[in-house]
């Protein structure tokens, strides 16, 4: 399947579809498959966080703390 990119002359408003070369192409799939990555990685980052709150909570309720205690010292 080929693919495409629009170019538009600002000036006159002209718009060109024009097939995107095997480099634009390599180019493309490589700056997706960054994008993909760095956002599995947030991902992951945000569950380790997530985590690492919920244990702090369930920690400072062992130590005897209610919940309206917890809350106060954890903002949530």
């Amino acid at each position: 399947m080929t693919q495409y990119k629009l170019v538009v002359d600002c000036t006159t408003g002209k718009q060109e579809y024009i097939a995107l070369t095997p480099a634009e192409i390599a180019e493309r799939d490589q700056q997706a498959a960054a994008a993909a990555e760095e956002q599995a990685k947030r991902e992951a980052e945000e569950q380790a966080k997530a985590a690492a709150k919920q244990s702090a909570q369930e920690k400072l309720k062992n130590l005897g703390l209610s919940d309206t205690e917890v809350t106060a010292i954890t903002g949530v």
